[in-house]
């Protein structure tokens, strides 16, 4: 099978133009930068250890995964357990004096700055740059003509009380410390129709001070443009991107870029349910008849098909989604639901992937649980498949193949709680408001301790789960068609994971192989 074809999305359509969405997977928040003749790429990653995801691209349409810039949570105690709308919102990339630079909103903690001569790290320590709580989606200026460096940011209501406002910092050039108490560049509550101001990202273009912010919200929400000859305003502004007649909901926060060419485009998200923000690619233009605003996408709605930006020939490309776990590895499309502790994964010579049945408290919810090994659902239609063997002699062991959200299903293996002979195939499901799960269908032996796992994922996530346990009868349908949930701010996930009940010593482990996602 070709690697196009184990691809279940590609954008770049083969024939000189692509298809919106570019990155049809939850790469939440975008925001981007070109270096030379390369275009970077991060996201938020909320509570998802390793945060700042990376991706590069020479052409705006074909992305690779390339890195994470952030290794761990802070504080620990806070990220010791999953926290989905916690940590890493809204991060802005930035590329100046030689290095590359991300600055986000911990809307708990504050604004954190990190940096690297390598877009591949290593990337700085953390540094807070102004703390308190509600503070996100920071974004940082250099002003190369004068050397004066700015900071904006927005607001967290459910932190904060303020929502709906821009406030803007004088910053050190080194990126440090704020110079001054800050001053409301825009407060939203002043502009007739606007709502939930908020995503900022701070340019400079012709003497002009720009600000492109969304506003209006995740779901139903427009993109903004903001402009002043002074950092400290007074701005005006414009609507320069809505749904307008098309289908794609909400089109708004994201980055603007210049080509190599010349050409400059706009990347931006779509909020789309249980799959998350996936990333829309606009044309974007000056239009110097009409005052010199941007004018984003078709005439300021989005497109669906378009003739590529004009730059060097590029192979068609998605970010990885299936993974044979060389050397026992995971690639790095997976993060945990928390940060990672020692001896979760069992490092071994060969392929597969074997994860330690971690002992806790939290056996029957998957969402309380730090040990989840995850991914995004890598596009609308798919089927994932893994192969599992399950090697625990511990009583209530289990592992498996999960969709989570918040609600959550799962498929995989369990050696029964009641000292029972044998492996079973066991698939369980919680609703979004249970606390624990629930059989889906009545577990059946695994004879040889294995199973091949597969899930069908339909639109509207609407995911159908199979197993075949090698007793000859193939894969066979199991329970009823899930319906997969976001949680908040999170798209779905895809999930494997091996727990244990509570208990003393090692409890055995869970391998997984063959991890495959098709079309």
């Amino acid at each position: 099978m070709s690697a196009q074809a184990e691809r279940p999305w590609t954008a770049d359509l083969g024939d000189g133009t692509y298809r919106n969405p570019v990155l049809n997977a939850d790469w939440s928040d975008p925001d981007v930068v070109r270096v030379g003749e390369d275009f970077y790429l991060t996201a938020s990653s909320f509570g998802r250890v390793p945060g700042l995801p990376l991706l590069h691209s020479r052409d705006l349409v074909n992305w690779t995964l390339i890195g994470h810039a952030l290794d761990r949570l802070e504080p620990a105690a806070d990220f010791a357990v999953p926290r989905h709308d916690c940590g890493v919102w809204a991060p802005s990339l930035r590329h100046h004096a030689g290095r590359f630079w991300i600055f986000w909103g911990d809307p708990d903690h504050g604004i954190q700055q990190i940096n690297a001569e390598d877009v591949r790290g290593p990337w700085s320590a953390p540094h807070l740059v102004k703390a308190g709580k509600g503070l996100i989606d920071a974004c940082p200026l250099w002003d190369e003509e004068t050397g004066e460096a700015y900071l904006v940011h927005a607001w967290a209501k459910s932190r904060s009380g303020i929502k709906n406002r821009l406030t803007g910092h004088r910053m050190s050039p080194d990126g440090r410390e704020l110079l001054d108490e800050g001053k409301t560049l825009i407060d939203a509550d002043t502009i007739p129709g606007w709502f939930t101001l908020e995503g900022p990202k701070l340019y400079r273009r012709d003497g002009e001070f720009w600000i492109l912010a969304p506003a209006g919200g995740v779901s139903t929400g427009w993109q903004g443009a903001f402009r002043s000859r002074d950092f400290f305003g007074p701005y005006e502004e414009r609507v320069v991107l809505s749904q307008g007649r098309t289908e794609v909901n909400g089109p708004h926060q994201g980055g603007w870029v210049t080509t190599p060419a010349g050409e400059d485009w706009f990347l931006h998200f779509q909020e789309r349910g249980a799959y998350g923000r996936v990333v829309h690619l606009q044309p974007m233009r000056w239009d110097a008849a009409d005052g010199g605003w941007p004018v984003i996408g078709d005439q300021g709605e989005p497109v669906t098909v378009h003739t590529k930006p004009a730059a060097p020939e590029q192979s068609a490309a998605a970010p990885a989604s299936g993974d044979s776990f060389p050397g026992g590895r995971y690639g790095r499309q997976w993060q945990w639901t928390a940060d990672p502790r020692p001896g979760w994964t069992v490092e071994h010579g060969g392929d597969g992937l074997r994860l330690s049945c971690v002992r806790t408290a939290y056996a029957h919810d998957l969402r309380a649980l730090p040990n989840v090994l995850v991914q995004r659902l890598p596009a609308e239609t798919f089927t994932v498949e893994a192969e599992l063997a399950l090697g625990s002699e511990v009583p209530g062991a289990k592992a498996g193949l999960a969709v989570l959200g918040d609600a959550f299903s799962w498929i995989g293996l369990e050696r029964p709680a009641d000292g029972a002979d044998g492996i079973r195939l066991v698939h369980r499901y919680a609703e979004t408001v249970a606390e624990h799960e629930r059989d889906a269908e009545h577990g059946r032996p695994a004879p040889h301790g294995t199973a091949r796992l597969r899930i069908e994922v339909a639109p509207g996530a609407r995911c159908r789960f199979f197993a075949d346990t090698g007793d000859g009868a193939g894969f066979r349908p199991s329970g009823q068609v899930f319906a997969a949930t976001p949680w908040r701010w999170v798209g779905a996930l895809l999930g494997l994971f091996a727990t244990a009940p509570p208990g003393t010593g090692p409890a055995g482990t869970a391998c997984f192989t063959g991890f495959r996602t098709t079309p």
